[in-house]
């Protein structure tokens, strides 16, 4: 009964999250919500949706069943994938889910286990995403598709880009740099690209885009991450609980970097100035969060995230213009605070054999490949 009420529930949330995902790709692709303002979308546009939902689901899907399948040829107790929707009625823009996971019933006490089920989700999923992304760059629609989704441009022709670049009447998100996503640009795309700011409303590459996305957080080797399971196998229990703090203090610097700005404090303005302090001593506080548990004492925490927090100052007071990605900082308390930045001890501490090796080390690089320092842009011209 237990089984089936289990199964009950992972089929809902499957289905749950399709919905989510299409009715968020629809918005992605029209630029509107389904049920505010002027002018909603209907049915035809949910139809539309899919081209986004089916091709991020499947990657994300079959992400989920690497795992799956790798931890049952261990004989290891799993479960089915549960996933995460995410829609938030069109309030604001999400990408219509969290992600998916499986849950490992019993503790895994080998590393070759660990390094095993821990890789086989990203490599699956990112072969998926490399035909997805081919798909997307080599069945590119013509500029009519551009003005179909926005009448308004047709008017300027080729160089309706200029007036999006300009026109205070839009906000747009542009996609940032990954070295595997510049190249399926510059040498696989067969069409006429995008406009930067448009990429959004092409379904099939923006899902694309996004698998590379999170194949790259999954991939992070920081912790119990998938790539912290290839890392620890890799490297060992020693080496890795010595390289996995220093990679996640490193991350959230460079989260961080840029957030507060040194010369805003020379500000003559009181008010100003004490609501700048509060911040900023939140600020301290949320550091502290993300580096609460790695050691066990609490004054060398706050060390830690003090030490950080001075030197993106003191670095913003020479660099100004110098930035992180703080949209990397959400992502940094779940690891801190909830993930962990260590790793499980095992005791089978056998080592991998060399075709694991080459795998582990290929996956680090799809890492490298993948991950784009500042993946999404606001772009929003003043008027």
């Amino acid at each position: 009964m237990n089984q089936q009420r289990t199964l009950l529930i992972q089929i809902s949330l499957f289905i749950i999250t399709l919905i989510a995902t299409t009715l968020t790709g629809a918005e992605w692709i029209y630029g509107r919500p389904f049920f505010f303002g002027e002018n909603t979308l209907g049915w035809h546009e949910f139809l539309e949706g899919f081209k986004y939902s089916i091709p991020f689901l499947g990657v994300l899907t079959i992400h989920e069943f690497g795992h799956y399948f790798t931890a049952k040829r261990h004989r290891t107790e799993v479960t089915l994938p549960y996933y995460i929707p995410l829609w938030l009625g069109g309030i604001t823009s999400t990408f219509g889910t969290l992600g998916a996971f499986i849950r490992i019933k019993e503790r895994l006490q080998s590393r070759v286990k660990y390094f095993d089920i821990g890789i086989a989700g990203p490599l699956a999923g990112f072969v998926a995403a490399l035909f997805v992304l081919w798909y997307g760059f080599t069945h590119l629609p013509n500029l009519n598709y551009v003005f179909e989704l926005f009448p308004v441009f047709k008017q300027y022709g080729n160089d309706y880009g200029k007036f999006l670049e300009t026109s205070p009447d839009y906000i747009s998100i542009k996609l940032g740099d990954s070295l595997l996503f510049n190249f399926f640009e510059q040498y696989v795309a067969t069409g006429e690209l995008p406009h930067p700011y448009l990429y959004t409303n092409y379904p099939i590459i923006f899902a694309g885009y996004l698998s590379l996305f999170f194949t790259a957080l999954n991939l992070f080797p920081i912790g119990q991450l998938d790539g912290g399971h290839i890392l620890y196998g890799l490297i060992g229990d020693r080496a890795f609980n010595i390289v996995s703090p220093i990679l996640f203090t490193g991350f959230i610097f460079y989260a961080g970097l840029g957030f507060f700005n040194a010369h805003e404090f020379t500000t003559q303005d009181t008010e100003m100035f004490l609501e700048l302090i509060a911040k900023f001593a939140a600020f301290i506080a949320f550091n502290y969060f993300c580096f609460s548990k790695i050691t066990d004492n609490t004054m060398t925490n706050w060390l830690i995230a003090l030490s950080v927090v001075s030197v993106q100052l003191v670095i913003s007071y020479f660099f100004p213009t110098v930035e992180g990605y703080s949209g990397f900082l959400a992502f940094g308390l779940m690891i801190g605070r909830f993930l962990g930045v260590y790793h499980p001890k095992t005791y089978d501490m056998k080592p991998l054999t060399l075709e694991r090796k080459i795998l582990g080390w290929l996956a680090l690089i799809i890492f490298v490949i993948c991950f784009s320092p500042k993946p999404f842009i606001i772009i929003q011209n003043l008027p």
